[in-house]
């Protein structure tokens, strides 16, 4: 993978989800009952709260230590927290949402009404399947956010960004692309826009069209007009 802005977030990001599933499945394969109930937290004694064992933390970097008999939910928690405290930039896409606000992905749960359809290719889909795509996605929509509002990100030299002259993606108009385009001389792609726009207004460096960069700008300008229906060739 190429070393670009997109990598340290995705990594801190995919390591989360990771950390997650584990904290997940230890909670169910260690848990001795159901959560609130007397056997999901072993009652402390003088002797076990004493006791403690070192565990390998989710990143495989660092270690947590805790009360021997920590089990279910408590030891998840433990896991969890010790994370997110090794990984203080895990929370970015909440950061992000928070500074900027963007369009939610689409609501796929209709997908599962009716129940699985048998024998279709992609009809066997779970809520974790779900959940997934809309994290996923929204990851994603985050990362074009965040390079969008930087001009540093942008590699601009007049300390220029694309929201101060399309704040939130105004007046970008993605769903009218392909279209021609005066500035370049022919039919241009949204990101050949986005390209003419970085090395001309922004004064910032060419970005590689099927690079991870230009990728995440294009997804979250494109999820900023959700709703608006398309028509190509539009001036």
């Amino acid at each position: 993978m190429n070393h670009t802005s997109i990598d340290r977030p995705a990594h801190n990001a995919l390591a989360g989800a990771i950390c997650l599933l584990a904290a997940a499945l230890l909670f169910g394969c260690v848990q001795q009952g159901e959560p609130g109930s007397e056997s999901a937290v072993p009652e402390e004694t003088p002797e076990s709260a004493a006791a403690t064992v070192e565990l390998d933390s989710c990143d495989g970097e660092n270690t947590v230590t805790v009360p021997a008999d920590m089990t279910g939910e408590p030891l998840a928690h433990a896991l969890m927290g010790q994370w997110k405290r090794d990984h203080p930039g895990a929370d970015w896409v909440a950061e992000e949402k928070a500074k900027h606000t963007f369009q939610p992905p689409a609501d796929n749960s209709a997908l599962l009404e009716g129940g699985q359809r048998e024998g279709h290719t992609y009809g066997n889909y779970s809520q974790q399947d779900l959940i997934i795509w809309a994290r996923e996605a929204e990851k994603f929509v985050a990362e074009g956010s965040r390079i969008f509002h930087s001009a540093d990100e942008l590699g601009s030299t007049v300390a220029v960004s694309c929201d101060m002259c399309h704040p939130h993606a105004a007046n970008t108009h993605p769903e009218t692309y392909p279209k021609f385009q005066t500035q370049l001389g022919r039919v241009a792609l949204l990101r050949d826009m986005i390209d003419w726009c970085v090395e001309h207004p922004v004064r910032g460096a060419h970005i590689d069209p099927d690079g991870p960069k230009m990728r995440a700008l294009e997804a979250y300008i494109m999820a900023q007009r959700k709703g608006i229906e398309m028509n190509y060739g539009k001036h």
